[in-house]
């Protein structure tokens, strides 16, 4: 099955883009809807309000959130964990971490968003 489960997911047509404008619940819900994954936003080492937008964090972290980035963030189900982790922080300046649809544990950066929602 992991053969199969890896061309499906290289296949397939869902993917996920981020626009800085949109509400950081709305970018959970509709990650949650893509991938049936938890995406959590954090300002520091603390989980960000989610009625913030990446503009709105940007006003309520020290750290700097690019919210002017011109990078076309995609993220399909083929991409790791980790790998998507690193492209929030490179493209925005964010630290996002991914865990299960329940949004309690930890999924493993090694996973691809698809092995992660198919567990």
């Amino acid at each position: 099955m992991g053969i199969l489960n890896s061309l499906t997911d290289h296949f397939n047509k869902s993917e996920f883009s981020v626009a800085p404008n949109k509400k950081l619940k709305t970018l959970s819900k509709d990650f949650k809807k893509t991938f049936n994954l938890s995406l959590v936003f954090y300002k520091g080492n603390m989980i960000a309000e989610d009625d913030l937008t990446l503009a709105g964090l940007n006003k309520k972290t020290s750290k700097t959130v690019n919210t002017s980035s011109k990078v076309d963030l995609k993220i399909k189900a083929s991409m790791k964990v980790g790998k998507v982790e690193d492209l929030f922080e490179s493209s925005f300046g964010v630290k996002v971490q991914i865990k299960d649809a329940s949004g309690k544990n930890l999924i493993d950066d090694n996973f691809t968003l698809g092995n992660a929602s198919r567990q």
